[in-house]
């Protein structure tokens, strides 16, 4: 096992720190070292690791993180978005959180996007399951997922006016919905 988790770049001490500070995730050290531009930005925190990657390369980040071995980050748990509110910029975050059945590690990827331009490419050709995910999260947030198989909307009526999580969403929701 040593041995599987060398090659990917993974120690089995993860938690030793240097004198600078805790020591880089082996998880975001072996995305740097397959591509530098993968991770923009390490967030260690509560003993979870989030890496910031640019939306353009979500897509093979995932796919790298699937199928190296050490990693092999087969189970996209969760997809979710998250909305920082109307004046922040920028706006949106897609966050990806992924496990490994057979290694037990867990890693939260997160795209951040721009209100004025919210496509994110679509990971459902890495993992089936993140069709209904991203469905989801367009249907809640607006994130529109470039190439998605069928992105329509999914827990609200077809005709809904909006995105119901945005933090700019109406309480009582727009007229034929309302509840007054």
């Amino acid at each position: 096992m040593e041995a599987q988790n060398t090659q990917a770049g993974l120690s089995n001490n993860s938690t030793s720190s240097t004198p600078e500070g805790p020591a880089p995730s082996p998880i975001a050290a072996a995305l740097q070292r397959e591509h530098p531009g993968w991770a923009h930005e390490v967030i260690e925190a509560l003993g979870e690791t989030t890496i910031v990657v640019p939306r353009e390369h979500i897509v093979a980040a995932c796919a790298f993180l699937k199928v190296t071995p050490g990693l092999e980050f087969n189970f996209l748990a969760d997809l979710c978005g998250f909305d920082r509110g109307p004046e922040e910029e920028p706006r949106f975050e897609v966050n990806y959180h992924l496990f490994s059945t057979t290694r037990h590690h867990r890693v939260r990827l997160k795209v951040v996007v721009t209100e004025d331009d919210i496509h994110v490419p679509t990971v459902s050709t890495v993992w089936r399951t993140a069709n209904w995910h991203e469905r989801e999260t367009y249907d809640l947030f607006g994130v529109i997922f470039d190439d998605h198989p069928d992105l329509r909307r999914i827990l609200l009526p077809e005709d809904w006016q909006g995105h119901a999580l945005r933090k700019d969403f109406p309480l009582r929701g727009y007229e034929p919905y309302s509840l007054e």
